[in-house]
């Protein structure tokens, strides 16, 4: 957190200056806008996950994950490839453009009951550290926003920290995550796909 600050002390100055299309332009962006779009909503594989509007810190913490190897490419390869050869400063660069675009709704089909259950587990197992990413919050939750999110790389991100592919960032999520029962994994999927705020 303490290289995040120091770096957004740096760039603070170039987002003031430079619209969010020239600031991926003049620095290059292609190597995550080739899987995340422009926009930061993914683009045609639904396991490419949504990133627009999420904070910075929580977007340097995850490419720094990758990079240092905690979190694990077991099915996503091509991810561990485009950040290996990232320095500090492409890091966050990569993350202050992402979080500058809008999350808006994936419109992808949910069940309404399934979504209202997942609701109620969102608020007793996830809700205390991630919260939307319109809430005011935020940029300061110990999460990163969920709402919005692609159901696939929900799914997928889940499983990969119950099998151990990822190192989940405290204990209490690692127990959160054990807590779930069977089922419960599709209702939080639903619930998440559920998000229109933007609309």
């Amino acid at each position: 957190m303490i290289r995040y600050v120091m770096r957004q002390l740096i760039f603070s100055a170039a987002i003031l200056i430079l619209s969010s299309s020239a600031f991926a332009s003049v620095l290059s962006l292609d190597v995550c806008i080739g899987c995340h779009g422009a926009d930061g909503m993914g683009k045609s594989d639904p396991t490419y996950p949504v990133i627009a509007g999420t904070p910075i810190g929580h977007i340097e913490e995850a490419i720094f994950a990758y990079i240092d190897g905690a979190r694990r490419c077991v099915m996503e390869p091509r991810m561990c490839e485009a950040v290996a050869s990232l320095s500090d400063k492409q890091v966050t660069v990569a993350a202050m453009y992402f979080s500058n675009q809008v999350r808006g709704p994936t419109h992808e089909d949910f069940d309404a009951d399934l979504a209202a259950k997942g609701a109620e587990l969102h608020e007793r197992h996830c809700g205390a550290c991630h919260v939307p990413p319109h809430d005011e919050h935020a940029a300061h939750a110990i999460g990163i926003p969920l709402n919005g999110q692609r159901a696939d790389y929900i799914r997928f991100a889940i499983t990969a920290y119950l099998r151990g592919d990822r190192d989940p960032l405290l204990d209490t999520m690692a127990h959160e995550l054990h807590q779930l029962e069977a089922g419960d994994l599709d209702a939080l999927v639903n619930y998440y796909s559920s998000y229109r705020s933007a609309e």
